[in-house]
């Protein structure tokens, strides 16, 4: 079968692989539908191997070369032993997380900060850039009759933004005000599920035109250039000098932090989504003297898979034009990763929204694009 493995930095093929054979115990086997890019596999082509594991995962057991992709949907073609929850025939969205469930954070109940965490498509040889996927039956999650399949490839990485919006202090404070700095695909899925939430105003800031123009088509309140507005300033003044309740960093670079910092109000709340590759600073005198809260966010937890499904499935939450592009999996190089480099780049370059790539309908034939 075909498959996209990544076999180091720059280094990336459409190969023919083995298709995996019978499913094992409590295991399922999925015929990918969409496939998303994320920002993370692009890190690894362009700086990697750093999450990818050029020597053998502790879960996984596996090592370069993988197969990547795992923000997908698909269909159940094959279940085994054990399986009561899942039928051929299910379309589903994978939740790629794993987890050694050994580790002190794990025994916290935090399996998404596992010491040894991994992923499907990325740790090991499963990942939905390929023909066939075989995983774990809880590593599936069942999607409504009638979902549509290319949606079901963006529940993950709304998920990393619904978590992002529970780690903020919405849950215990009514926010009224959301900043959110940076608006690619990460950003533009904060300000989703802010909607969604119910936050009344959200300013969300960026330089490239086309990501501000789709933010602004999303219902952001305001949507700001920072290389020309003043971005705290126009935060104060529309908050009675206070600022923004909750910010949300998604740009991963030193302003982007600087911004989302000194825009939240006294007692208000940074969470950072970003992963940086190279560390930043942090004005830990403005955190002291407005004794602000920043916290990180990393993927997810149990159950809120579901939520976001729900959330779609009942209409709060409408995705559908973060997919700005479907492609061939044969194209993945030459017409996304090249193109999606996010640094050097030009202000007005094209870089968000790429969730949705096509590997396929179905049925196995190829749409033209």
């Amino acid at each position: 079968m075909r498959a996209v493995r990544y076999h180091g930095r720059g280094d990336i093929r459409v190969e023919e692989i083995q298709e995996p054979g019978s499913c094992g115990m409590g295991e399922v086997k999925i015929r990918p539908a969409f496939v998303g890019i994320c920002g993370s596999d692009i890190h690894e082509y362009l700086h990697g191997p750093s999450t990818i594991p050029s020597t053998t995962h502790p879960i996984t057991g596996e090592k370069i070369p993988v197969t990547l992709g795992h923000e997908f949907s698909g269909t159940i073609t094959e279940v085994g032993e054990g399986v009561t929850r899942l039928h051929v025939g299910d379309n589903v969205a994978i939740k790629p997380n794993l987890f050694d469930g050994g580790c002190a954070a794990c025994l916290g109940g935090w399996v998404n900060c596992c010491d040894n965490l991994g992923f499907v498509g990325f740790s090991g040889s499963a990942g939905g850039l390929s023909d066939y996927a075989v995983v774990k039956e809880n590593r599936a999650v069942k999607l409504p009759e009638g979902f549509e399949l290319d949606l079901g490839a963006l529940v993950e990485p709304l998920t990393v933004a619904w978590h992002a919006v529970n780690r903020s202090s919405i849950q215990n404070v009514h926010a009224r005000t959301a900043l959110v700095v940076g608006a690619g695909p990460i950003g533009l899925a904060v300000l989703l599920v802010l909607k969604a939430r119910g936050v009344e105003n959200i300013v969300v800031v960026e330089v490239a035109s086309q990501r501000r123009e789709l933010a602004s088509s999303l219902g952001a309140t305001r949507v700001l250039d920072p290389r020309t507005e003043d971005v705290v300033a126009t935060v104060r003044a529309m908050t009675g000098n206070a600022g923004a309740d909750i910010a949300f960093e998604c740009s991963a670079v030193q302003a982007g932090l600087d911004t989302a910092l000194k825009g939240i109000r006294a007692r208000g709340t940074m969470t950072i989504l970003s992963l940086w590759s190279d560390k930043p600073a942090i004005d830990a005198f403005d955190v002291v003297l407005g004794e602000k809260h920043v916290v990180g966010s990393v993927i997810y937890e149990d159950g809120e898979f579901e939520a976001v499904i729900d959330a779609m499935w009942s209409g709060k939450l409408n995705p559908r034009a973060l997919i700005t592009s479907k492609i061939r999996m044969e194209d993945i190089v030459e017409k996304r990763l090249q193109i999606l480099n996010p640094r050097p780049r030009q202000p007005d370059q094209d870089l968000g929204g790429h969730f949705g790539m096509k590997v396929r309908d179905i049925q196995g034939e190829w749409d033209e694009y």
